[in-house]
């Protein structure tokens, strides 16, 4: 028996194209070009997929589609918009819609969502599976890179399944995991906390508490950040630099979704959702002894990789004007323009900081930028600096007399970088190395943009 599809679009082009496509997949393929017409074909017919574009003569496709679903519940429907709104397509995806795609339509990409969907609808034994969500505007970008991540914030923020979020620093982990939280309907609070920050003997602490004399200073009883996220989410940024002690009580935690505090004894049930991050594979330390394999199988149910800034060029003029009018804001300014050199100039750049370096120089730029306009003399490259810097370093022997001469600045910048490079990223190393602690190692290279090599 074959299935029905039901396409609702106004553009007359685009619907006969969508139903010469299912004809030829075999569906029976119902056409609409507008919400009453779309509604009472519904009601007449039984479908098993609708397509409903956002755009209608006569509304709106997000208020359609509770009328649709009440009348053909078991209906997979796929929203259609060329809006670029993720807070629509949160609210699509949570009445009821099985997925959305974005104009112009992709044929391969809408057939990979048709097929997902209907396999879904095959699976499920007791009607509609549950309904998931989708993103918002804080996560600047139009690129299908960015499209993708969207997407998957969206259809997994009302799970509760544990989320594993990689990407290299400065890619934005922190943000994805406060949309997944502020999307998730949970009534607890966001709690992060940077495993990498931390020295490994109070972390144990800051995760799961302590008891009144549990240790040296410990004066009274404190609850862990577990107890802090009840009911909301908790979220592990640089998970890869957990250590292993640690690593065995988080996953007995995973397990049994209890937790004991240091010096206690009692079991105390935990509800928060885990969101982890980090800029390494984890897989890839667990094959080299350094992570355990089972604790990355718990922490990776659901994935999520944001590529980095230099894969999504595209979005760089986007993301740079929403950077810069938040920077104005915080310092009650008028954004400054962006001149199409200036443009040119942070696309052509690699950014191995990503957002974060981008979002560095152009605060830099604005302090420059007197005119109300930033052109490319007021962007200022910190890869570009620390580079010019180690070749001024090397001395007299290695570049000419009149080479510029480094700023303090930019000499530190290169000397941190290469003690990173030396030691393959470990930041451990490097403090031992720099003479200074981990926070300041971390703050230096936010400050600098540094990058940290590829472990394992």
């Amino acid at each position: 028996m074959s299935r029905r599809v039901l396409i609702i679009e106004d553009d007359p082009a685009l619907n006969q194209m969508l139903a010469l496509h299912f004809e030829d997949q075999g569906f029976d393929v119902l056409s609409a070009d507008h919400c009453a017409a779309g509604l009472a074909l519904a009601g007449d017919n039984a479908v098993d997929l609708v397509l409903l574009d956002q755009q209608l003569p006569d509304g709106l496709g997000v208020e359609l589609l509770p009328r649709l679903l009440d009348c053909r519940p078991d209906a997979a429907i796929i929203m259609m918009t060329g809006q670029h709104d993720l807070e629509l397509a949160i609210r699509a995806i949570k009445i009821g819609a099985k997925d959305f795609v974005h104009k112009p339509l992709k044929a391969d990409t809408l057939q990979a969502t048709v097929d997902k969907v209907l396999a879904q609808q095959d699976s499920a034994s007791d009607g509609p599976a549950p309904a998931a969500p989708a993103p918002l505007r804080d996560l600047v970008g139009r690129s299908e890179a960015m499209l993708a991540v969207s997407k998957q914030i969206a259809l997994c923020a009302t799970n509760n399944a544990n989320v594993l979020i990689s990407g290299e620093s400065g890619t934005g982990k922190e943000i994805v995991a406060r949309l997944i939280h502020q999307h998730s309907g949970r009534g607890g609070d966001f709690v992060a906390v940077n495993c990498a920050a931390i020295v490994d003997t109070l972390l144990e602490s800051e995760l799961f508490g302590h008891e009144k004399g549990a240790f040296t200073g410990a004066d009274r009883t404190k609850p862990g950040k577990f107890e802090l996220a009840t009911d909301g989410t908790l979220f592990l940024d640089e998970i890869a630099e957990l250590a292993p002690p640690l690593q065995a009580k988080l996953l007995r935690a995973l397990q049994e979704r209890t937790i004991e505090r240091v010096g206690g004894t009692r079991s105390i049930a935990v509800t928060a959702r885990i969101i982890a991050a980090t800029h390494r594979d984890l897989f890839a330390r667990a094959r080299d002894g350094q992570f355990r394999e089972d604790l990355a199988y718990r922490l990776n149910v659901i994935d999520i990789e944001l590529p980095p800034l230099r894969e999504r060029r595209e979005d760089i003029p986007l993301l740079a004007g929403a950077l810069l009018e938040r920077a104005a804001q915080q310092n009650a300014q008028e954004p400054p323009q962006l001149h199409d050199s200036a443009i040119q100039r942070l696309c052509r750049h690699d950014w191995p900081g990503n957002v974060r370096e981008l979002e560095n120089a152009l605060t830099q730029a604005m302090v420059f930028a007197r005119d109300g306009q930033i052109t490319a003399e007021h962007i200022r490259l910190k890869g570009e600096a620390a580079a010019a810097a180690a070749g001024a370093a090397t001395g007299p022997a290695d570049a000419p007399d009149d080479a510029p001469l480094a700023s303090l600045e930019q000499v530190e910048a290169a000397h941190i970088q290469r003690v990173l490079d030396h030691t393959g990223g470990h930041k451990g190393r490097s403090c031992e190395i720099l003479g200074i602690s981990r926070p300041a190692l971390d703050r230096k290279i936010d400050k600098y943009a540094l990058t940290l090599p590829a472990r394992g």
